[in-house]
C-alpha cells in the first residue's frame, strides 16, 4: 500500500488533528521517563507533522515511512520549516538503522496497518534492535470497540476547500478488520481529479500487542486512554501504550 494518491489530500483530511498537542503529550509521556532529547524515531511518520513537532522540541528525529509519496510531502514540510530531519523509506517490520535510538514513536493508529499477527510480531522483534536498553517507545491504537462499534460499516463524509472524500468502511467476518474505501475528487483548477485507495486496518487484541511486545525484548510499563493520564476502558477507542526495552 503505497498511498500515492492519498498522500496528496492527507493534510487536508486530517486537518482536524491537533498535531503539536498530540507531540506535546507523546513528548509528556518521554519525559515521565527521562528522555527529554536526543534520537528519536518517527515510526510510520506520514507527512511528517508530528516529526516536525518533536524537531521543534530538539529531539534529532529520524522519520520512517513505507510511501515514497508521503515521504515526498514530508519532506517539502520539514524544507519549509528549515528542519534537519533524516527520512527513510522503510516499513515498519522491515526497520534498518545506522545506530540505536532512545525513543520511538508510532502514532495515529500506524500499528493497525500493520497486515496480520506476524507482522506485528516482526516490527517489534526488528526494533528492538534499534532502541537503546532502557529505551522507550509509544505508539497508539484503534481498539476492537472503534472497530466494531465506530468504524465498521459506516460512512464518513469530508467536504473540505480544495478535496471531498467520501470514507466508507466495512467490517469484515473476523470482527477485528476493516476495509476501508476512500472516494476521493481534488479540486484542480476548474475541475476535479477522482482518485481512490482502499485498504485494510486491524485491531489486534491487548493479549496480541502484549505478546509481541514481550516476544520483541520489550515490557509494557503503561496504558493510557487517548490524550489522558487515564487507564483505558471498555468504550476506548484509542489507546496509548508506554513500552519499555529491556537489557539485552
Amino acid at each position: 500500500m503505497s498511498y500515492s494518491s492519498f498522500a496528496s489530500v492527507y493534510d487536508e483530511l486530517t486537518v482536524n488533528v491537533d498535531y503539536k498537542r498530540r507531540a506535546e503529550y507523546i513528548a509528556g509521556i518521554l519525559k515521565k521517563q527521562g528522555i527529554e532529547d536526543g534520537l528519536l524515531l518517527d515510526l510510520a511518520c506520514g507527512t511528517d507533522s508530528l516529526s516536525v513537532e518533536f524537531s521543534k522540541m530538539g529531539y534529532e528525529v529520524i522519520a520512517t515511512d513505507a510511501s515514497p509519496d508521503m515521504l515526498m510531502e514530508a519532506r517539502d514540510k520539514a524544507y519549509d520549516e528549515e528542519l534537519n530531519i533524516m527520512f527513510l523509506c522503510q516499513r515498519m517490520e522491515e526497520t534498518d538503522l545506522y545506530g540505536t535510538v532512545r525513543a520511538i514513536v508510532c502514532a495515529l493508529d500506524s500499528i493497525n496497518h500493520l497486515t496480520d499477527l506476524e507482522a506485528l510480531n516482526k516490527t517489534f522483534s526488528v526494533l528492538k534492535n534499534f532502541i537503546d536498553d532502557g529505551g522507550i517507545m509509544v505508539f497508539d491504537v484503534n481498539t476492537l470497540y472503534k472497530h466494531r462499534e465506530v468504524l465498521g460499516n459506516n460512512t464518513f463524509i469530508y467536504d473540505e476547500e480544495k478535496v471531498f472524500c467520501a470514507w466508507q468502511n466495512r467490517l469484515l467476518k473476523d470482527n477485528k478488520t476493516v476495509n476501508i474505501n476512500l472516494d476521493f475528487f481534488r479540486k484542480n483548477g476548474n475541475m476535479y481529479e477522482r482518485y481512490n485507495e482502499n485498504f485494510n486496518e486491524i485491531a489486534f487484541t491487548d493479549e496480541e500487542i502484549v505478546n509481541a511486545v514481550e516476544g520483541g525484548g520489550f515490557k509494557v510499563i503503561a496504558r493510557y486512554d487517548d490524550m489522558t493520564d487515564n487507564a483505558p476502558n471498555e468504550n476506548s477507542e484509542r489507546v496509548y501504550y508506554v513500552i519499555r526495552r529491556e537489557n539485552r
